[in-house]
């Protein structure tokens, strides 16, 4: 118990586990020159260095490169961000805003890293509470989205 030293494990996409053991998960790359339009939704990692118009769902983490666009919101449980948001970022754990991280929007999380370089034009929310109404008002635009069919 006192004796297992906690190591970072970093995978070639720039993906990182903490703790003794690394796990396998699957990572989807978008990658730099692709373009993607529409709704993305992914259940295992995402590492975006192309760019992506329209809303972006991912249930573990987004890792965004340096040439990484969205245009759209973006719903994550993790994220690492080098690119540009144009939209709304909402994570329910743990933001990291990278040096040349750009965000114009809203961004909600439960905990947030901002290193020096990094920048964000618009609304800043941080907190467990926060998230959950970001949540819910994210829920509310798909069912409104929905009904009306667009």
């Amino acid at each position: 118990m006192f004796g297992k030293k906690k190591t970072v494990v970093e995978d070639e996409y720039g993906f990182s586990e903490y703790g003794t053991n690394a796990s396998s998960d699957q990572t989807c790359i978008i990658s730099s020159g692709t373009r993607i339009e529409g709704k993305f939704i992914a259940k295992e990692n995402v590492r975006i260095d192309g760019t992506i118009i329209g809303d972006v769902t991912c249930d573990k983490k987004i890792v965004m490169g340096d040439t990484g666009y969205v245009n759209g919101s973006v719903v994550t449980k993790e994220s690492s961000i080098r690119g540009r948001i144009e939209g709304t970022l909402t994570v329910t754990e743990l933001a990291h805003l990278h040096e040349t991280a750009f965000i114009e929007g809203t961004i909600t999380a439960k905990k947030m890293i901002v290193d020096a370089g990094a920048s964000y034009s618009g609304e800043c929310k941080i907190g467990e509470q926060s998230v959950k109404t970001a949540l819910s008002n994210e829920k509310s635009k798909e069912k409104s989205k929905e009904k009306t069919g667009s």
